[in-house]
């Protein structure tokens, strides 16, 4: 016998979806959005709502809960994770001004994630928070060729960077989950 949890999910349609494309909130019928900018806007609006699935319907513990020793990921130190790393992406764009860290020195966002209920409601909010801030830090600059910051980086690379960045997450996101209760799907 294994503890393993035994492989499901939602998705009566297609087996390798979280949920049916009808219930899926990140699928847009119509057309794909025009231009870059809107591009990679909705690819990042997509990606952090996929994080959010990947958390519904689990407790503290389940989100705190790691992976593999010795590593500190968890479903709940990702959310905090993020929220660290969008306020690290403003401080790419104002340097000048820059934020401290949320949760202290490197690690703190993985090594605090505890199955507090506290814990998971202020992880989200902070995400929350921290989204909205660099996405109107980013708003102010529509042209993408734009460079900011010490580094001169181009908003066009902050963007793909923030696409990269969660869809990175998002995958170490399945195999927690999986690991979790079994739930499986893109």
């Amino acid at each position: 016998m294994s503890d393993a949890p035994e492989r499901w999910t939602q998705a009566t349609v297609y087996a390798d979806m979280w949920v049916d494309p009808a219930d899926d909130p990140r699928n847009s019928e119509g057309t794909s959005p025009d231009g870059e900018l809107a591009t990679l806007q909705e690819y990042i609006k997509d990606y952090r709502l996929t994080l959010r699935m990947k958390c519904e319907g689990l407790d503290p513990e389940q989100l705190a809960r790691r992976s593999v020793p010795p590593s500190t990921m968890s479903l709940l130190g990702l959310v905090r994770h993020l929220a660290e790393v969008e306020r690290d992406w403003r401080n790419w764009v104002r340097p000048d001004d820059p934020a401290p860290k949320l949760y202290g020195p490197r690690d703190s966002d993985f090594d605090g994630a505890v199955g507090e209920q506290s814990v998971v409601d202020g992880a989200f909010a902070d995400l929350a928070r921290e989204q909205a801030a660099t996405d109107a830090v980013v708003a102010a600059y529509p042209d993408l060729g734009t460079r900011v910051g010490h580094d001169g980086l181009a908003i066009r690379e902050l963007l793909v960077h923030r696409v990269e960045e969660y869809a990175r997450h998002c995958g170490h996101a399945d195999l927690l989950r999986e690991c979790i209760d079994g739930r499986v799907g893109q």
